[in-house]
């Protein structure tokens, strides 16, 4: 199961429930041209359908029955969608669009301008675990149907991006007020959602809308299913009764490694590591020294981790920007070597001679029982004590972002590329540095980072990510490879900027 900053914070840790294999329908590619049904595996189920609620892996669900202003292709590029055109102006504050015309919601309600805003601030205010990728956003000028402007409280560089995502979901504006598009979809999407076929948790069943303004998908029906471990999601895979999934289990990957009648493409998109939330000390007050946080990266053997618990499936790593980002630097994956005599020195050096105690939270479906052995010995080795915290997917949401009861924890995070996204999830003030932690250097390059020109922005990046990886503000483990397995007969590319493909990636391998 996949949980990142990219997808709900901690919807992490949640269980869903079981499917039963011989309920799902599969047959991806058992026509030609013009198949039958798509059956897609997740781990991550989609408890309301309103793009309120919208965020991360989650987002295939969306896709089907609401488009985005603008579409994402594979490779990150940006398309025209329900937005033909869009442009900023100097100042890069005012973000101008001109609407597709003609358009209409599964409802009949006409899509227009008026739609766009009502729905911008349907999403701004709605609380989802991606409103805040409209922070930036201070109105919407309407100046006529098909013609808007987004007025910003600053230059935002993700804003394309976003729009591409959760944030440029479009639902009939007839249904914002009223809490309906939780369990009743109504956008412009290419597939509606057969009610009568989905079991909210277990199974989502999508049928092609016949009306569609844009060009038909290729599969009738869409099924994406829910499972709660991935070995279900493998023997599925199997037999033929799931088209698609992507594998994050090293093990179950190794399963699949002999199959040669499924087709297996690998990629990365998350990192693993120890994401520090207390530099200032609130409740450890060893993690405010410098030369603690450097201590943690040097006591972990991040070779060997990958080693043992991904089977070498991934990529050791001590940055938390991603390959795709302006800001990374291949320098950077090896800055801390694995020392523990280094590792003791430097505590020593803190005043931390003698160690200290590190409670963490630990969710199982992240921190398996080998990550959470190899993190306490090698921590134990250089004086450090680990104590683990059981919780579930719930008690986590409550005490970790809630009530803020930890100093760091285990996670796997998204990594965007887009700079702005990642320094703004990670860096900024928020979420995931629930505490607020900054230093000069930080407050000075975050802005260049959002406001620069493309040259000063990627030089800002670049600095900020170096910064940030000297002064050990994360301990990154590393990236982990990703695989996408189908069957023969289905033809699917990785999606840039999420974790899981997006629906139009998808099409029947003869085609």
């Amino acid at each position: 199961m996949r949980y990142s900053a990219r997808r709900s914070a901690l919807a992490a840790g949640v269980a869903v429930a079981s499917l039963v294999l011989a309920g799902c329908g599969g047959g991806g590619g058992s026509a030609q041209g013009d198949a039958a049904t798509l059956d897609i595996a997740t781990l991550t189920t989609a408890r309301s359908l309103d793009p309120a609620d919208a965020i991360g892996s989650a987002l295939p669900y969306f896709q089907a029955v609401y488009d985005t202003l603008i579409q994402r292709a594979p490779d990150g590029a940006y398309r025209p969608m329900l937005a033909t055109e869009w442009a900023y102006d100097k100042s890069r504050t005012r973000l101008s669009l001109t609407l597709r015309q003609g358009v209409k919601f599964s409802d009949g309600t006409a899509f227009d301008a008026t739609a766009v805003k009502a729905n911008m601030e349907h999403f701004k205010k709605g609380g989802g675990g991606a409103a805040k990728y409209l922070d930036t956003l201070k109105g919407v000028t309407v100046e006529d149907a098909t013609h808007l402007t987004l007025e910003l409280t600053a230059p935002d560089p993700a804003m394309l991006f976003h729009l591409s995502d959760a944030a440029g979901l479009m639902a009939s504006p007839a249904k914002l007020a009223d809490g309906s598009l939780k369990t009743t979809p109504v956008g412009t999407g290419p597939y509606t959602l057969d009610k009568a076929r989905t079991a909210v948790g277990n199974k989502y069943v999508f049928e092609r809308k016949q009306d569609y303004w844009g060009q038909e998908l290729p599969y009738k029906a869409l099924t994406i299913s829910v499972f709660d471990n991935e070995t279900a999601v493998v023997n599925g895979l199997k037999t033929g009764q799931i088209d698609s999934a992507v594998l994050q289990d090293a093990n179950q990957q190794a399963a699949l490694a002999s199959d040669t009648r499924l087709k297996k493409d690998e990629y990365t998109f998350d990192f693993q590591g120890l994401l520090l939330f207390d530099r200032a000390g609130v409740h450890t007050p060893a993690l405010r020294e410098v030369k603690v946080r450097q201590a943690l990266n040097h006591a972990l053997d991040r070779r060997t981790m990958l080693a043992q618990i991904r089977q070498g499936r991934g990529e050791s790593t001590d940055q938390v920007f991603g390959p795709e980002t302006k800001a990374y630097d291949k320098a950077l994956d090896t800055y801390y070597a694995h020392d523990p005599a280094k590792a003791k020195q430097l505590l020593a050096q803190a005043g931390y001679g003698k160690g200290f105690t590190l409670k963490l939270p630990r969710i199982s479906a992240i921190v398996g029982d080998a990550l959470a052995s190899s993190i306490q010995a090698d921590l134990k080795a250089v004086g450090i004590t680990v104590v683990w915290d059981q919780l579930d997917g719930g008690s986590a949401l409550q005490k970790v972002f809630r009530e803020r009861a930890y100093s760091a924890m285990v996670m796997n995070i998204g990594q965007s590329p887009n700079d702005w996204v990642a320094a703004q999830e990670l860096v900024a003030p928020g979420t995931f540095n629930m505490f607020g932690s900054s230093d000069p250097t930080v407050q000075r390059l975050l802005p260049q980072v959002r406001t620069g020109s493309d040259q000063q922005a990627a030089e800002a990046a670049r600095a900020l990510n170096k910064h940030l990886v000297v002064e050990g503000w994360f301990v990154p483990f590393y990236r982990m490879t990703y695989q996408l397995v189908s069957s023969a007969d289905v033809k699917v590319l990785p999606q840039s900027g999420m974790a899981v493909p997006s629906i139009y990636n998808y099409s029947p391998a003869a085609s």
